[in-house]
């Protein structure tokens, strides 16, 4: 008993405050990170943070094993705190954090977007076909994403291409989207030539001008070189202005006043910590969220008229950090194009290295004891 409890204590101590387990679930890191790479995160890296829901069982994260159920109690919540760290989120780092939506979940599936199916199926659709719960920040479900914008980033895409503060961002070798190849033989067809790890080439469907293929942006260097290929260009889902229908909405969701979609967004300003915005009809969808959600305040909207904790403002000044993230899988990643900004107490550590790997194939053994960043390039 002595020893078991000893190990549970070691266990979470190391657990809180320097390094977890995580495991890639999902294509939308694909191809820097694979599904199945089984990784370390550092708390470190950004400064542990203090739990938040503290009666929890140990070990657990949100659902009891086996029986189901929540893991933790709520009776006691504690304000965010964060130890000092070895340093703060860069742009570009690969974060883990939790899912700012997931304050309402649907039980039986945790990590989806509750709100994107309450808006494409409606909330009486929703409550009747699944169990739903609430839950604290910290016993949110996990995300990794790369963090595209910091605090007072200016961040747009344009037809695809994400620029930040005016400029390109950098693309990644192994960051995967939708090409139209263009050919002269419209029978030409590439194949699979690619493995997982080098590319995955997938062919999605045709066009009047090309074939849609998935690829990661090193496969395409190569695709081009290809003999009867005479383009390739990123697939643009949606001209600049175009919504589309309401599943393919993005963040605020205001179509009267923003016609972005996932390929033509923004341009939008990073909310930083001190930093005071001027709230508009226009821009409340922005941050309304923010407000009354993530910093806690009674927020009313009468006709226009603002009404912060009791009091009439146009003007609101953000009490945390605010962070942007994107998949490497640009057309497959549920991200802030959906959900909005990442809020700094949502911010979980830096994913570290990859210690074990397995694929369709077996272990991938390439990528065991990998750091991330030697795997991005």
């Amino acid at each position: 008993m002595d020893a078991a409890l000893f190990a549970i204590i070691a266990a979470t101590l190391i657990r809180t405050f320097f390094i977890e387990a995580y495991t890639i679930p999902s294509e939308s890191m694909e191809g820097t990170m694979l599904v199945n790479d089984y990784l370390f995160v550092s708390k470190l890296a950004y400064g542990p943070r203090l739990p938040m829901t503290p009666l929890a069982v140990p070990l657990v994260h949100n659902t009891m094993p086996l029986f189901g159920g929540k893991s933790y109690s709520e009776a006691v919540q504690w304000k965010y705190h964060r130890l000092p760290g070895f340093g703060d989120v860069k742009r570009y780092d690969v974060v883990v954090f939790n899912f700012p939506n997931n304050d309402t979940a649907m039980l039986d599936l945790p990590a989806n977007d509750y709100y994107q199916q309450v808006r494409a199926l409606g909330r009486e659709t929703v409550w009747a076909q699944h169990e739903i719960v609430t839950r604290p920040v910290d016993k949110k479900e996990n995300y990794i994403k790369r963090c595209v914008g910091v605090p007072g980033d200016q961040l747009e895409i344009k037809d695809g291409v994400l620029w930040v503060n005016g400029k390109p961002a950098p693309v990644f070798p192994h960051q995967r989207t939708e090409y139209i190849v263009q050919t002269a033989d419209p029978n030409f067809y590439i194949g699979n030539e690619f493995s997982d790890n080098n590319g995955g080439v997938m062919l999605h469907y045709r066009l009047p001008d090309g074939l849609v293929y998935e690829m990661e942006q090193q496969a395409a260097d190569q695709v081009k070189q290809f003999n009867g290929v005479t383009q390739v260009v990123p697939f643009v889902s949606k001209p600049k202005g175009v919504s589309g229908v309401p599943a393919e909405w993005t963040y605020p969701y205001d179509t009267a006043h923003y016609h972005w979609n996932q390929d033509n967004y923004g341009p939008v300003v990073i909310p930083k910590k001190g930093a005071t915005v001027t709230l508009t009809p226009e821009n409340i969808s922005l941050y309304r969220r923010i407000i009354e959600i993530y910093e806690g305040n009674k927020f009313e909207d009468r006709g226009g008229q603002f009404v912060i904790n009791g009091s009439v403002t146009n003007q609101y000044t953000f009490a945390m950090d605010y962070y942007w993230m994107m998949g490497d899988n640009r057309h497959n990643s549920l991200d802030s194009r959906y959900f909005g900004f990442v809020p700094e107490d949502h911010i979980v550590g830096k994913a570290s290295f990859v210690w074990l790997s397995y694929g369709k194939n077996g272990i991938r053994w390439s990528r065991i004891l990998r750091g991330v960043k030697t795997l991005q390039e």
